[in-house]
């Protein structure tokens, strides 16, 4: 179970964006990402608020720009930060919904190729993913993507 203030706090923002009112989901995003220090944050906070962020952008450009920030810090994880947050995955679990946000971004954009290279990346890594909600989840919009670029 999560515990950290500020992963709750993200965790907020995105309930409100999926309440309806993206507008206050990103202002509390951009709230936050200050507190933090931006891009020198935590890289735990960096990479849970910049792929959250970008599902609440409107223009596929900008959600692009936080996808890209959120895979750059991931390398930066240790499954050992993420448990001590209390997230329930592995470093190795949040790489296929990051990749896979990413195929659909350069997809909407029309660079395919790009998408295609993240598909892959998103392919090759979805066995870190149980047989479980999130999982299917995450397969299922790996078929969606997969199914655009044909």
């Amino acid at each position: 179970m999560i515990t950290e203030p500020t992963l709750l706090r993200i965790g907020e923002a995105v309930q409100i964006g999926h309440g309806g009112d993206r507008e206050a989901a990103r202002l509390l995003f951009a709230e936050i990402w200050a507190e933090i220090g931006g891009e020198r944050g935590d890289p735990l906070h960096v990479c849970t608020l910049a792929h959250s962020m970008a599902d609440m952008q409107d223009d596929v450009r900008e959600e692009l720009v936080w996808d890209l920030r959120a895979l750059a810090v991931v390398d930066l994880l240790t499954d050992e930060r993420v448990a001590e947050a209390g997230v329930p995955l592995t470093v190795a679990g949040l790489r296929p919904s990051l990749h896979l946000n990413l195929s659909e971004c350069y997809r909407k954009l029309g660079d395919l190729d790009r998408a295609r290279e993240h598909l892959g990346h998103a392919r090759a890594t979805i066995d870190a993913l149980g047989d479980d909600e999130y999982g299917r989840l995450i397969r299922n919009g790996l078929e969606q993507v997969a199914e655009g670029l044909r």
